[in-house]
């Protein structure tokens, strides 16, 4: 006789076994209602967007250890770290003029970051970059975003550039791990740290977006 499995992961098999329509709406779904309850217990919603660029800082911190550790990139994507440094540098230029606190820091710490790890994969370990692997053309979400900043931008007293600058970063930041997506689906293989770094991204783009929805 079998034993009992447990809820969890009876509601995990579950989910599992469901179509990809269905695993959607039920992602949707789950979205929402994290919101909701995101909105009812977080009252200052600006520390959504701390806690937001603090697990993207321990993201980006894992990808650094495993990079020295283990001497290889093997498998990450360089043009997901370009897109990085590029939205945070203009985000740090939109917090310069727009306004300075904690969030200049701690973007600060994270482009260092980035831009250390973009150079360990230029040149310190660019015989393990997979390079044919990581073949998303970055104009495909550049300008897109570009274009989408144009049209559609906060409607605040700052300067029009400013503006633009500030929902150009915010785009592109949602799509930046497009080309990370595309080396895990071309390679097949994912590695732990890399796993670990993507699920930090993914919950610091909800954290991001919920930000951004909540201060509707």
């Amino acid at each position: 006789m079998m034993p009992p499995r447990r809820p969890i992961q009876a509601v995990v098999t579950w989910v599992r076994r469901q179509p990809p329509k269905v695993k959607a709406f039920l992602a949707v779904i789950s979205g929402m209602a994290a919101l909701v309850l995101i909105r009812a217990i977080v009252h200052d919603h600006d520390n959504l967007f701390v806690a937001a660029e603090a697990v993207h800082s321990i993201g980006i911190s894992v990808l650094l250890y495993k990079l020295m550790k283990e001497k290889t990139c093997a498998g990450l994507s360089l043009k997901s770290q370009e897109l990085t440094a590029i939205f945070l540098a203009v985000r740090l230029y939109c917090s310069f003029v727009m306004e300075y606190d904690i969030h200049t820091v701690l973007d600060m710490a994270t482009l260092a970051t980035t831009a250390w790890v973009i150079y360990l994969i230029r040149f310190k370990l660019k015989s393990s970059y997979m390079e044919d692997k990581d073949n998303f053309a970055l104009y495909y979400v550049v300008v897109p975003c570009a274009i989408l900043a144009l049209l559609i931008h906060p409607s605040t007293s700052h300067h029009f550039v400013n503006r633009i600058a500030w929902a150009f970063c915010v785009y592109l930041e949602a799509v930046s791990v497009l080309p990370q997506l595309r080396v895990m689906q071309n390679t097949k293989i994912v590695e732990p740290f890399t796993a670990h770094y993507v699920f930090a991204l993914g919950v610091a783009r909800f954290l991001s977006c919920a930000h951004w929805v909540l201060q509707v």
